[in-house]
């Protein structure tokens, strides 16, 4: 039995959870002339499907390509080793340097090529982080022992891909390719260890790659942690001297990592027989990921006769699978899930121990693993050393301190184990999606694999039904573990300032030896619907809540996201009459940029202001009226639209209203879709109000506004410098609870590729003075609608910001010019006619010449 846990005061968070636990028949009628009855037909063997062909066998890959109108590739081959070297080649023309930036950072190799820093002589050591964090995490060092254990269609498949991406560099040579990384010395050939280095990093991107800073400067008490020249020989005492002598300072900045820095979000529909007017599947996918760096969706079409027919866009460096999209008779689509995918583990260490690299488990001893590792660093044109530091490791996984947080010392250490450490499962479980024929063959990818690493997954089939799993990667803690979290307040009140699951780590019941499995894992399936806005798996079907799974998926029974009731809401009222979609009316939801709080309160806003219009309002000092924005209020259309005046207006009121929300019915779990609701009419309310007009105000720009002269989407230079271009952009934010939601985001990227930003005025909003406004750079990115129907699917999409990165290619900005018209989807080519009607370019490419 467990013990209240007790919290020690030493730290803003430690929690010492080690002194709270204790071991605590009828023969009237016969005829004799009657024939006997033939015997029975022998019945028909089934016709088992010819096997997927995975690799090519004469060693020559060959595919044709055909490009229909906006860049989209249609790829064909008779094997998947074939159909990915199609997929390589086609990719590596739009996008190919930001996966060759990628393969740099998941090799640890950013140092060797840009420095330790990113910001250069800023002694931020990013680079340094980076290279020493992936090493201590093992991926390049997983993909080389494990490469030749992967499935048969894996290793096809990133055969095929990265042969494909070397081909087409080698046919346009370094010094044509995109002029971002043209003639880089870091563009270089790539095989299929480099990319399942990338798939393995980029698996723990809701998880251990957020504690690589920690994980760098873990070390016991009295041991420096930061690099060493190799060439020292030098040890304790005087590894500080030995640091003085690098040519550059090591000085980062180490703080509480969070699970989701890219606040990775979408939306996602499956409609079932119920809800269509065709009585078929329709699935809305609208995914909200950054629109620069190395979360670009890119769409594509591949086919392997007599096996594969998939449509869809993916992330970047999935080797000719889709992620979201469509095929004959299903299609699917994700979003980022709630659930946490690692566990941070607080150990007991012994006390008999002084070099602190001893812990207890069950009161067994436990050791504490050093490890040294070494990377390239330049320090100068030409120019490297070599640097190593001590990594230090545990049965659960690499120590990891944050200073005033989770401290190596006193008793006390920590280490993360992430469930995703490693993941072999990624591309096998997607392409089993996209050779899914049937509801119960796309259910059974879920059953065989474990590869959606971070996604809920929703679903519908051409005959109408429904699936929704949360079926990412979570750590599979036993009952003990799950009583605990549940119940413990120490444990609750520690994840709840952490923003993250923290375990004792002395007691094994706490400890996970997999994933939770398909049979425990949320879901839901009918003929009616499912959804999800980046809330809990708890309302993906309001009439059929979801409860009883794991702590570790989400909550149940909190107060839903904005955008969350304006998802319900369309589902309720966006369907017309007769209360069934069709896809136009699906799309209208998707575009219409309708927002649930203004839809809620801007009437009650409206009239506080009017009432109190010749009033000036103290702002930090300067006196505010609010004349001029009771009028601009008053002209605004209620949606988020690039003609809708005073738009802007209402959502800087948002952002101040979302930081002290004054809500006159607070949150009832009894009307969860319709509470919290009513606006407070008193001094905050007026005081946010002024606020926003007053940093309008500040920021030059009018009141009366439309939202397309101050909401914009101005693409990069080669060499990272605006490119003057501004495309006038509608859609919402989450702040005001739209559903078609974009931002600006100034973070880094993912990538170190060269890109401009505009500083925003503060943090409190994302408005830029410099900038003169909302500088468009995430949000809906790979958005479509797939309705089937007697003849097949009928699709349409947009992918927001194009497919290619390269600035000097037509297809940079050529979805992004008709977004920016007017709000809409395009058709998907998904028939031979379609495809034949529409082509602009085909070509087989092979590597023959290369044989």
């Amino acid at each position: 039995m467990f013990c209240r846990l007790r919290t020690l005061k030493r730290s803003a968070l430690l929690v010492s959870i080690i002194a709270g636990l204790s071991a605590c028949g009828d023969k009237d009628n016969q005829f004799t002339d009657v024939q006997p009855p033939l015997p029975p037909a022998p019945p028909e063997a089934p016709v088992t499907p010819p096997a997927l062909p995975s690799f090519d066998t004469d060693g020559v890959l060959e595919a044709n390509i055909r490009w229909t109108d906006y860049g989209v590739p249609h790829v064909t081959a008779d094997n998947l080793e074939s159909m990915s070297f199609g997929v390589g080649y086609a990719f590596a023309q739009d996008n190919l340097c930001i996966l060759a930036d990628q393969i740099i950072k998941y090799n640890s190799e950013r140092a060797k090529y840009l420095g330790p820093d990113r910001v250069p002589g800023s002694g931020d050591s990013e680079h340094l982080i980076n290279d020493f964090g992936f090493l201590t995490v093992g991926i390049r060092e997983q993909a080389e022992q494990n490469f030749a254990s992967l499935s048969k269609n894996s290793r096809a498949m990133l055969s095929g891909y990265t042969q494909g991406y070397n081909q087409y560099l080698r046919d346009t040579g370094v010094a044509n390719i995109d002029p971002s990384c043209a003639n880089q010395p870091w563009v270089e050939e790539i095989d299929g260890v480099d990319l399942l280095t990338y798939s393995l990093g980029v698996a723990l991107l809701p998880g251990a790659a957020n504690f690589l800073g920690p994980m760098f400067i873990a070390a016991p008490p009295g041991e420096n942690p930061l690099p060493r020249p190799v060439t020292a020989s030098v040890t304790g005492e005087n590894q500080s001297s030995a640091n003085s002598k690098l040519p550059f300072k090591i000085s980062p900045e180490v703080t509480l990592p969070e699970r989701n820095p890219q606040e990775m979000g979408s939306n996602g529909w499956g409609l079932g027989s119920d809800m269509t007017e065709n009585g078929m599947g329709m699935v809305l996918g609208n995914p909200h990921f950054p629109h620069t760096g190395n979360l670009r969706f890119w769409q594509f079409h591949t086919t392997i006769p007599g096996h594969l027919n998939v449509m869809g866009g993916s992330l970047m460096g999935l080797p000719g699978a889709v992620n979201i999209g469509f095929n004959e008779n299903m299609a699917w689509t994700h979003t980022f899930s709630t659930a946490e995918h690692f566990v941070v583990y607080q150990l007991a260490l012994d006390e008999n121990d002084p070099s602190n690299l001893t812990h207890k488990v069950d009161g067994n001893r436990r050791t504490i693993f050093e490890r040294d590792m070494q990377i390239e660093v330049a320090v100068g044109p030409g120019v490297t050393i070599e640097l190593e530091k001590t990594s230090y490791y545990t049965n659960y996984g690499p120590m990891i301190v944050v200073p005033g947080n989770f401290d190596w010392g006193s008793g006390n250490a920590f280490a993360i184990k992430d469930a995703n450490l490693p993941n072999y499962d990624v591309i096998d479980h997607w392409l089993a999606m996209n050779l899914s024929s049937n509801m119960e063959e796309f259910k059974q990818a879920f059953k065989d694999y474990d590869g959606v690493i971070f996604n809920n997954t929703m679903a519908a089939s051409k005959s109408g039904e429904v699936f929704y799993i949360d079926d990412s990667t979570v750590p599979g803690l036993g009952a003990t573990a799950l009583n605990e979290l549940a119940t413990n307040p120490v444990l609750i009140g520690t994840k709840a300032l952490a923003g993250f699951t923290v375990l004792p780590g002395f007691i094994s019941a706490f400890d996970f030896d997999g994933p939770v499995p398909y049979e425990n894992a949320p879901k839901y399936e009918g003929t009616d619907y499912v959804q999800n806005s980046n809330d809990s798996f708890w309302l993906t079907n309001f009439d059929n809540p979801i409860t009883g799974v794991s702590p570790l998926y989400g909550q149940v029974g909190n107060q839903q996201s904005l955008r969350s009731r304006m998802a319900h809401k369309l589902l309720a009222d966006a369907a017309g009459s007769d209360a069934k979609f069709n896809m136009m009316e699906v799309e209208e939801a998707l575009m219409g940029n309708r927002n649930y709080l203004g839809e809620a309160i801007a009437n009650e806003l409206i009239s506080i202001c009017q009432a109190n219009r010749e009033s000036s309002i103290d702002v930090n000092g300067t006196m505010v009226s609010l004349g001029d924005a009771c009028d601009a209020l008053s002209a605004w259309d209620g949606t988020m639209n690039k003609a809708s005046v005073g738009a802007h207006l209402f959502r800087e009121f948002a952002f101040q209203f979302r930081r002290d929300p004054q809500w006159a019915v607070e949150y009832d779990v009894n009307d969860v879709l319709n509470t919290p609701n009513g606006l407070l009419d008193n001094d905050t309310t007026l005081t946010q109000l002024a606020t926003a007009v007053d940093k309008i105000n500040r920021a030059g720009i009018a009141l009366d506004a439309s939202l397309g002269e101050v909401q914009f989407v101005e693409k990069s230079t080669a060499s990272g410098e605006a490119s003057g271009e501004r495309l006038p952009w509608g859609g919402a934010h989450n702040v005001e609870g739209g559903f078609n939601v974009f931002d600006a985001r100034t973070s880094n990227n993912g990538t170190e590729l060269p890109r401009h930003t505009y500083p925003l005025m503060d943090s409190t909003s994302i408005l830029s003075a410099e900038g003169q406004g909302y500088h468009i750079t995430y949000g809906s990115s790979w958005m479509f609608i797939a309705n089937f129907t007697e003849d097949g699917p009928v699709a349409r999409g947009l992918l927001s910001y194009s497919q290619s990165h390269n600035p000097e290619s037509e297809q940079s900005d050529d979805q992004t010019k008709l977004y920016s018209e007017q709000p809409q989807l395009r058709p998907l080519r998904f028939t031979e006619a379609d495809i034949a009607a529409n082509l602009v370019k085909e070509m087989t490419v092979s590597n023959a010449a290369m044989e």
